[in-house]
């Protein structure tokens, strides 16, 4: 198989659809979820539909959501000073892992593994974002780009 021919991350999760899907579902349950509910208590209604958007760029999706909300330095910016626990960042890996089966994302090993690399590399940029003393000095970066055995790259919180 020629490198041309593989798909992205995105294009092989099912595109936008499953993206759209899988926030859908997280999202309706983290109003009744302990850990997480006070965490999304003031979110927007289109919450979700950004986080889609989001991680779908990750994934080599289109860059829908530098084009709408732009790009990296918003999403770090949504967290600082939000003080998020360790608790809270494993439950939002937890239940997103969780909801991915439930949204039918592939359950390949090749992809979970960096399905749930993104997660866990994220959500530990977010923790180290939210903190008092957290320095975003990397908000100029561009959106992580994940790939087949590839990491977005050398962020610093």
């Amino acid at each position: 198989m020629s490198e041309q021919s593989v798909p992205t991350l995105f294009e092989w999760a099912g595109g936008m659809p499953a993206f759209e899907r899988l926030t859908t579902i997280f999202y309706d349950r983290v109003g009744s979820d302990a850990e997480l509910a006070p965490v999304f208590r003031n979110m927007t209604p289109e919450h979700a539909h950004y986080v889609a958007l989001f991680i779908a760029e990750v994934f080599g999706g289109p860059p829908a959501y530098t084009s709408a909300r732009g790009g990296h330095h918003t999403m770090v910016s949504q967290h600082l000073g939000r003080r998020l626990t360790a608790a809270q960042r494993r439950r939002w890996v937890d239940l997103l892992v969780d909801c991915a089966d439930e949204a039918g994302l592939p359950g390949d090993p090749e992809f979970r593994s960096a399905f749930v690399g993104y997660l866990e590399w994220g959500s530990r940029l977010a923790f180290l974002n939210s903190q008092a003393d957290g320095n975003p000095s990397k908000l100029d970066q561009p959106v992580p780009k994940w790939g087949w055995g590839e990491t977005g790259g050398p962020y610093v919180a």
